[in-house]
This record gives C-alpha cells, sequence and structure tokens, in this order.
C-alpha cells in the first residue's frame, strides 16, 4: 500500500525527523489561505500529491506550457493560478500511465530551498535477510540514473530488526555523507526515524529523496514515500487509515476485496491462473509468442491454490470488465486448486457474464478429466471456449485468436 508524500511526512514527524511546515489543500483558496500562514515575507511550494514519483520533472496533461507537479509561487496571486491548473489537468510522469494521474490533493509547503541533496532509504536487503540504510550524497531526482551508473557512491548499512539502526550506525553514515555538527545531528536523526517508522509500521520501503541541507542550513525531509506490506495492515489501522483508494485501480481494488493478486497491465491478453510463478511463466510465454505481432499479457492474476467458485466467477468477471482485452487464457495446474472448480467457475461465467471473446483453456492436474468433461459439456452453449492440450499450445492459440 503507498501513502501520500504528506501522510509519509507526518509520519516521519512523529517519529521525530525534522519536516518543513506544510498545510493540506483540495481547492485554489485553501491553497491561497495557506500561503498567507506559510509564505513569511517570500515564497511557497505547491505540490501535487499522487501516488507516483517524478512529479517535477513531470507534465501536466493537456496544459500548453511547461509545468510539473511541484512549482515554486512567490506570491498568493501565482499559487492559487498554479493550484487551479494542477486541480484540473492529470499529472504524467515516467512513472504514469500516458494519460496521467489526476490531481485531487495538494500540499502548500514553506520554502526550504536546497543547497545540497542527498539520499536516504530503508528496504530489506534479501541477499542477506536483513533490513538496510542506503545514503547517497548524490540524492535527488536522478538517483536511479546513480544507482545504475555510479553504485559505488551509495552506502548500504545492514542493520538488525531486533534494535533498529543503532544511533553510532546513523553517525558514520552522516559523517560519510559529509555532514557535521548540527546538520549531521538533524541528518541522524532522520535516518533514525526511517528504521523506526519502517520496522514499527510494516514498511516495504522508506524513502527520503532529498534529504536537504537548506540554503538556511537546515536539515529537513524534502520529500519523502512509504511503501507498506498489504499482508500487515490488519496490525497497523493507523496506516490502513491512511489508503487513497482514488489513487488506486478500481479493478484492483475489486480483486482485493476477493482475495485475489491482480495486476492490470497494458496488453490484449488476459490471464487467469494459479500460482504467482506459473502465473509470471503464462505471461512470459505470452509475450514470447505474441510481442511481434503486438500481443502481450493485460493483466497477471493469481487465483491462488484455495480458488473457490466464486472467487473465480470474480476474477472472470474483473477481467472482462477490461475493454483491451481480445483473449483470455486460463492456465491452471491443479495442485491443492481442483480443475473441475475452475471449469465449473469458468462454466458459470461464461453464462453470467458472457463471452465476447476466446478463451483458451490449459488445464492439468487435480480433476483434470472431471473439469475436461464440464467443459465438453459446455462447449456447444460456449462457442468462444477452447481447450488445448499443453501451454505452448494455449499460448499460440489465444494469441493467433487475438491479433
Amino acid at each position: 500500500m503507498k501513502v501520500h508524500e504528506y501522510q509519509a511526512k507526518e509520519l516521519l514527524a512523529a517519529a521525530g525527523a525534522n519536516v518543513p511546515k506544510h498545510i493540506v489543500c483540495k481547492t485554489p483558496d485553501e491553497v491561497a489561505a495557506a500561503f498567507d500562514k506559510l509564505a513569511n515575507g517570500g515564497g511557497v511550494m505547491v505540490k501535487a500529491q499522487i501516488h507516483a514519483g517524478g512529479r517535477g520533472a513531470g507534465q501536466l496533461v493537456g496544459y500548453a506550457d511547461k509545468l510539473g507537479g511541484v512549482k515554486f509561487c512567490a506570491s498568493k496571486e501565482k499559487a492559487r493560478a498554479v493550484a487551479e491548473t494542477m486541480l484540473k489537468h492529470p499529472l504524467k510522469t515516467l512513472q504514469t500511465g500516458p494519460d496521467g494521474q489526476p490531481i485531487r490533493t495538494l500540499i502548500v509547503q514553506a520554502d526550504a530551498e536546497p543547497a545540497q541533496e542527498f539520499y536516504v532509504a530503508v528496504v530489506f536487503d534479501r541477499a542477506i535477510g536483513q533490513p538496510i540504510l542506503m545514503a547517497s550524497a548524490a540524492g535527488g531526482m536522478d538517483i536511479e540514473k546513480v544507482a545504475h551508473d555510479t553504485p559505488e557512491l551509495i552506502f548500504k548499512v545492514p542493520f538488525a530488526p531486533e534494535t533498529g539502526l543503532e544511533p553510532a550506525q546513523a553517525k558514520e553514515t552522516a559523517a560519510k555523507l559529509g555532514l557535521a555538527g548540527e546538520q549531521a545531528a538533524k541528518a541522524e536523526q532522520i535516518m533514525l526515524a526511517l528504521s523506526k517508522v519502517y520496522l514499527a509500521k510494516d514498511a516495504t520501503l522508506a524513502e527520503v529523496n532529498p534529504l536537504a541541507v537548506t540554503k538556511a542550513g537546515d536539515v529537513v525531509v524534502l520529500d519523502a514515500k512509504f511503501d507498506f506490506d498489504d499482508n500487515a495492515l490488519f496490525r497497523h489501522p493507523d496506516v490502513a487509515a491512511l489508503r487513497d483508494e482514488s489513487e488506486e485501480n478500481p479493478a484492483e481494488i475489486r480483486a482485493g476485496k476477493a482475495n485475489l493478486n491482480f495486476i492490470q497491465l497494458d496488453g490484449t491478453v488476459a490471464c487467469l491462473v494459479n500460482g504467482a510463478g506459473l502465473a509470471m511463466a503464462t505471461m512470459d510465454i505470452i509475450n514470447y509468442h505474441g510481442k511481434a505481432h503486438g500481443v502481450g499479457p493485460a493483466n497477471f492474476l493469481d487465483v491462488g491454490g484455495g480458488v473457490t467458485a466464486a472467487g473465480a466467477v470474480e476474477a472472470f468477471r474483473i477481467i472482462l470488465s477490461d475493454p483491451k482485452v481480445k483473449g483470455i487464457l486460463v492456465n491452471v495446474f491443479g495442485g491443492i486448486a481442483s480443475c473441475a472448480t475452475i471449469a465449473d467457475a469458468l462454466v458459470k461465467a461464461g453464462k453470467e457474464v458472457g463471452f465476447k471473446v476466446p478463451v483458451v483453456v490449459r488445464l492439468e492436474g487435480n480433476e483434470v478429466e472431471k473439469a475436461r468433461g464440464i467443459l465438453t459439456a459446455a462447449a456447444a452453449e460456449l462457442p468462444t471456449l477452447k481447450a488445448a492440450p499443453d501451454l505452448t499450445s494455449a499460448a499460440k492459440l489465444v494469441v493467433e485468436l487475438s491479433k
């Protein structure tokens, strides 16, 4: 689960990090009022709040002039005008689709113009089985390029999850970043706050980019990003309450409520598979046989080993709600899951929802003969339903029918 920048900053501030003052706004009038409270004789930053990075380098879709999701405003009139424009136009970044993301929330932030920008984050390093603090003096918008071209500029500090990041580790990291005195102490506190929130709230990513030394000499969290483990939200109702479903794909929300692992993609062949590994292999083979024909997977969908008939029917409803879908590949290897359950659900979905696109089915494993009998009996009533003897044949057939 993702949260907005302002929510991440509030979590860090509660853990002791130094965060610039900000006010959350929904309208241009609220932005103008926030300017009066925060400008302090200077200006403010107006920042779009969407679940995507690269907002400053982005572009408002349909707006003729260059304007992204982060803008310094030296006057109340400018702040109001920028807010009005941002709230009218979707924001396109490298992390959104080509249509961009609608902006519904803004923050007005007290000016904290950076003189230096650093990167700090806490993630889990699967290679060593521990959380690590990552830090770099080359922070800012180009951190991905730094990681690719000059990874030696990023320090990695493993720490024990039982204790969290130790103050001595934060102190050493601040020194490596070239910070000293009061600035180092504030940076250390931000690092410790990152570790604290990451561990206490079951985060999968806790990132500050940039951690800034301002022209006034302060050290602040200029931007922050948190991702949380969906499977741990039951332990953190306060975190779950931060969820903004308007920022999420409606089909993915619907799938989550049905306990389905679903991610919508931009291809034309929908997949219904049991098991994450098999689902990824199914997507790969669709790409392998379909890429030359402009055909690719429309989704990742793992219905799980304990799928019920009701869950499978809901899965079909979700994938058939995507207007881009021109074909469906059902690939089930029945171990825990019964092929017959999937076949029953397939027939039920076909009768209830209607299969207006080809549906190619490959079944193997638990109760497969019974499943094949169910599909054979329904063939006359569901003429778009096609059986395939193996995965390769199924992939080739669904690609051919979906061109």
